[in-house]
């Protein structure tokens, strides 16, 4: 057996995620897969905020890989939070996906309307189209591709957004109209698939480099320091999107109030070994400006 074959795959046990973990089992040529069962996933009936935010997702499979049941973990990067626990570490993203969200249940974002209820349970979605569309009812919403489909389907809501890199990886890619990020900026992270393992790893820490997409690492790279120097909490509206350009690579940032009446937002251009640096600074700009709203969900005054 080969090295990477005897590697434990630790991963949600959610369609989505088992097909994620397959994506890297395949680049890293083999390994055992691993379902672990996470309080986000017992726990569909209330928001995410409510249950201590992006952790529901990864703190059974962190306390995996301190215990050494687990090799690596795979997570989808936007609901990893951006402080790591001590001893573990970020080590690889494939290629990204498609960043954009899709919304479900409507032709485009034209059609929606004041009184019209969007179901989600994401402060940025939430934010970015009240601050769209004031006066739209924004009702919580959870759980898998089939079950927030369903809902819509019931009447629950009128529509919803997805993202469309789950989608895609879910073979449903005709579902739902794309969202430009021109419209919605994506939350950091998003359609990155992540390899978390532990830092002292050196074995799963080099065959990993062997499967990391350089450009998607740098990327996320920036935005993750952009949201780490924002602070705030899961209840805080943030997206952030980097993308090479053909000399360098941009960073593009927003922060908004949890209503969307108030926005700052902002980008910055940046060579590849000052992503960090640039994702601070970004941060840092938009906090000087940020409105008191804007500012009291990132521990400002």
């Amino acid at each position: 057996m080969s090295a990477s074959a005897s590697f434990r795959i630790g991963t949600r046990g959610s369609p989505l995620a088992l097909a994620q973990a397959e994506a890297v089992r395949a680049a890293l040529g083999g390994g055992e897969i691993v379902a672990v069962t996470t309080k986000g996933d017992r726990r569909q009936d209330v928001r995410l905020s409510e249950l201590g935010g992006k952790g529901v997702w990864t703190k059974e499979l962190e306390r995996a890989l301190a215990m050494d049941e687990i090799d690596l973990a795979v997570h989808s990067l936007k609901d990893v939070e951006s402080e790591r626990p001590g001893g573990l570490m970020i080590a690889a993203t494939l290629p990204r996906a498609d960043v954009r969200d899709r919304l479900i249940g409507l032709a485009g974002l034209r059609d929606l309307a004041p009184g019209m209820r969007l179901g989600t349970s994401s402060p940025r979605r939430e934010a970015q189209l009240l601050r769209r569309v004031p006066g739209l009812r924004i009702v919580p919403l959870r759980g898998n591709v089939a079950t927030r489909r369903q809902k819509v389907a019931e009447g629950e809501a009128d529509a919803t957004i997805l993202a469309a890199a789950g989608l895609d990886r879910l073979g449903h890619s005709e579902i739902g109209i794309a969202i430009e990020t021109a419209d919605m900026l994506p939350a950091p992270g998003q359609a990155a698939i992540a390899c978390e393992c532990r830092a002292a790893d050196d074995r799963v820490r080099a065959s990993l480099a062997g499967i990391n997409h350089t450009d998607t690492f740098t990327a996320i790279t920036a935005e993750r320091a952009f949201a780490r120097r924002l602070g705030g909490s899961c209840h805080s509206p943030v997206a952030a999107l980097a993308v090479r350009t053909e000399d360098a690579f941009l960073l593009r940032g927003q922060i908004l109030s949890l209503n969307g009446a108030e926005e700052r937002g902002g980008d910055i251009r940046f060579a590849p070994d000052e992503a960090e640096a640039a994702g601070t600074m970004l941060a840092e700009r938009l906090l000087r400006d940020a409105p008191r709203e804007i500012a009291a969900l990132f521990g400002g005054a």
